[in-house]
């Protein structure tokens, strides 16, 4: 090769490099997705067939990214009008520091909200460092009443009579107790399940439901190279990455993609905000 179109060639290799890069770090990590999904659910009232229910995930309000992005994916996300809105957890990213700032404060007094109910669960990052300090989780959930979200920790709220949606706290922190809310879920009506991590599927806690489970966490890897599997994710089950997932025996599991970021790099992998139309199973 002649050394003038070596040169060309490695110039058009840096040039697609850093362009590649520039993507990663500036366009797709705020090129915000809305995924729209129908939602078979079991015994759903008449009264719910049609209606939206929105998820949300991930928000991880702090200092790794601009949060006017989530600000104005909320203001954005309004314009869907949803029935109902839940969200998945990490509404921060880790440090108890962010709760001294009005940073989650300013983000959810532009909170999307649903017209019949607004509940979430909470994520790992909402226990601080080490997913081990309980009274930053307290902080959050706070902020998050203010705002008008109802937090789920191993409990059941009913939505509408015959229609109850199961928030089970985070897998990885202090408050994990699936024992408290899934022995008692009742099979006769519609019901849907809010988990922060998809790993929890896989235990023996579900006490014979079946049925939505809602999950985030993954983020989807942030970083998925083309025809391969993204090479970081933090979950021991593989096959959780993203997406809808059939558990087999009666379970469906989606995972959100996350809206915000643990570090702000996206490839192949865009923000995602849910939208589901339930409808009753065929």
């Amino acid at each position: 090769m002649k050394r003038s179109t070596f040169i060309k060639s490695l110039a058009g290799l840096a040039g697609a490099g850093l362009i590649s890069g520039l993507y990663s770090w500036q366009i797709e990590p705020f090129w915000l997705e809305f995924v729209r999904l129908k939602m078979p659910v079991k015994n759903l009232p008449d009264e719910l067939v049609g209606k939206t229910l929105m998820q949300i995930s991930d928000m991880h309000v702090g200092d790794r990214f601009d949060w006017q992005f989530i600000i104005d994916s909320f203001e954005e996300a309004k314009a869907f009008e949803p029935d109902i809105v839940v969200y998945t957890g990490d509404f921060i990213n880790k440090r108890e520091d962010i709760l001294e700032t009005d940073a989650l404060q300013t983000v959810f007094q532009h909170a999307v909200k649903g017209r019949l109910a607004t509940v979430g669960v909470l994520g790992n990052h909402d226990y601080g460092r080490a997913w081990n300090e309980p009274g930053v989780a307290t902080k959050v959930i706070d902020v998050l009443q203010k705002a008008g979200l109802k937090i789920l920790r191993n409990e059941s709220a009913a939505i509408i009579p015959g229609f109850n949606i199961l928030g089970i706290d985070d897998y990885w922190a202090t408050n994990f107790q699936p024992g408290l809310v899934m022995p008692f879920h009742q099979p006769g009506v519609a019901n849907i399940v809010l988990c922060h991590n998809p790993d929890a599927c896989d235990l023996d806690i579900w006490s014979g439901y079946k049925g939505w489970i809602l999950a985030g966490h993954t983020h989807g890897g942030q970083v998925k190279p083309p025809f391969l599997p993204p090479p970081v994710l933090p979950v021991q089950n593989r096959k959780y990455t993203a997406g809808h997932i059939d558990l087999e025996g009666g379970r469906q599991l989606y995972i959100n993609r996350a809206l915000g970021h643990s570090y702000q790099v996206r490839f192949n992998v865009r923000p995602e905000i849910t939208i589901f139309t339930l409808e009753k199973v065929v």
